[in-house]
């Protein structure tokens, strides 16, 4: 999708993206083993397997369900996702604002081609953790949300309700808002498996309002929580060290991490270069209205009309240094800062992978145990332990099969997304510093065509 300086006035294009750029994964059997230290006793380890649906039979449900009927076909298909006209719903502090979200596509998944709904910020929230609760743990990456900006929904919230009810309104840190939930939808679009997961579908085309996702709430009890989580989450991967078998994982957790730093220090530089250009649009601004006060005042009248002339190309300068600033933004700031996430849900889903590894070595360390205990059994002629032990090591060998089939399952999808992941990443950069270019240079000529303009009138100063 090429992301354009915006104007609330223009157009904007929509975000094409191609459907037949991935294909489906295989069904895998997957359960959850409690991280070591999680269990206490003997009694609640017999329901530590056991959940209403585990992430196998939801991964096969997918699979059958939405990935036979598009992926496998060699149909030319397409989804194209617009997020628009964001406007305030309601007064005071129990406001929010809503945004248009605007599709057309040919996937059979949907039941229209083209159709719109009204989104809150909150819904974009609530789709994106549906999203990682489902797929994460299985290695796939899901494309961050944009954060939440309390200081600024607040400033909304408390502003006059608008004169007609749904009109748009306009503030920079909405369109900055506005555009961060459209690269995320499209982003999300260009995944072959989330794009037609069926939250994802009725997130897009259902015309009912979604059910309220509270917990994406920043002051809820949920979100106080799940910074908790997130914490021990960070020391988690500080203190543990896997012992990795797989020098691919090596060699790419070393290139994610050179790339998140440097990218890192791009986003910096790129943000003190938006700051400077927009510092300079004002600076050549005051240079303007200097010049224009200052040919009122001179009695040469060619001096004067010069001065005038120059006043207003330098005024006409401005709003391009301007412009500038916003393309270095959007196209550029904006941009690394989206990728900066991306690798973000990178470490997460490697991540992932260490905690199914823990998974699967807690469990051998658990049927360590129960076969030493059958062994002490067997010495003292316990039989009427005996039967109970053998059950218990049984059961412990499977949960280790079952752990490591995990485990080499989340390793595979993990290649398959990096694979996936590099390609669209090398295709992004191009296209976004080929527009980037193409931007500046149209600038740079608008400036020279502009001097070559005022040239003349400095020449007939006599």
């Amino acid at each position: 999708m090429e992301v354009e300086t915006p104007t609330h006035e223009q157009n904007r294009e929509f975000a094409d993206v191609d459907i037949n750029n991935g294909s489906a994964s295989g069904a895998s059997d997957e359960e959850e083993v409690p991280a070591p230290g999680s269990v206490t006793n003997l009694d609640q380890e017999s329901d530590l397997f056991v959940s209403a649906m585990t992430p196998s039979e939801v991964h096969r449900r997918i699979s059958a369900s939405n990935l036979e009927e598009v992926l496998t076909d060699d149909g030319d298909y397409f989804i194209q996702i617009a997020v628009s006209d964001p406007q305030k719903v309601g007064d005071g502090m129990s406001s929010y604002l809503a945004y248009k979200v605007t599709t057309k596509t040919n996937i059979p998944k949907f039941k229209r081609t083209e159709f719109s709904t009204l989104r809150r910020f909150s819904d974009f929230l609530g789709i994106h953790d549906l999203l990682v609760n489902k797929y994460m743990r299985m290695g796939r990456i899901i494309p961050p949300a944009p954060s939440k900006n309390i200081i600024g929904s607040t400033k909304v919230k408390m502003s006059p309700q608008q004169s007609e009810p749904g009109t748009p309104i306009n503030q920079e840190w909405i369109e900055i808002r506005r555009a961060a939930l459209e690269r995320f939808v499209h982003r999300t679009a260009q995944h072959p498996v989330l794009r037609v997961d069926m939250d994802f579908v009725n997130f897009l085309e259902s015309d009912q309002e979604l059910p309220r996702a509270v917990n994406t709430s920043a002051l809820s009890g949920a979100g106080v929580i799940r910074l908790f989580n997130k914490v021990g989450e960070t020391v988690n991967k500080i203190t543990y060290k896997m012992d990795e078998n797989d020098p691919w994982f090596d060699d790419k957790i070393t290139e994610v991490e050179n790339l998140d730093a440097n990218l890192q220090k791009l986003s910096t530089a790129l943000k003190s270069l938006v700051s400077s250009r927009r510092e300079l649009s004002a600076l050549t601004g005051l240079v303007a209205k200097s010049a224009a006060m200052l040919s009122t005042c001179e009695e040469h009248t060619g001096l004067s009309r010069a001065l005038s002339n120059l006043a207003d190309v330098e005024e006409k300068i401005e709003l391009l240094r301007s412009e500038q600033a916003n393309s270095d933004f959007y196209i550029l700031a904006e941009f690394v800062k989206d990728y900066l996430g991306l690798f973000g849900a990178i470490k997460c889903i490697f991540h992932e992978r260490v905690k199914a590894f823990q998974n699967w070595q807690y469990a051998q360390m658990q049927l360590s145990k129960r076969r030493e205990n059958r062994g002490r059994f067997e010495l003292a002629n316990r039989a009427d332990k005996l039967d109970q032990a053998q059950q218990e090591v049984e059961e412990w060998q499977g949960k280790v099969q079952r752990c490591q089939q995990q485990f080499d399952d989340i390793s595979a999808e993990i290649k398959r997304e990096m694979e996936r992941f590099e390609i669209s990443r090398v295709k992004d950069f191009k296209a976004n510093i080929i527009k980037y270019i193409e931007v500046q240079m149209a600038h740079q000529q608008q400036i020279i065509s502009y001097w070559e303009a005022f040239a003349p009138f400095a020449r007939e100063i006599v």
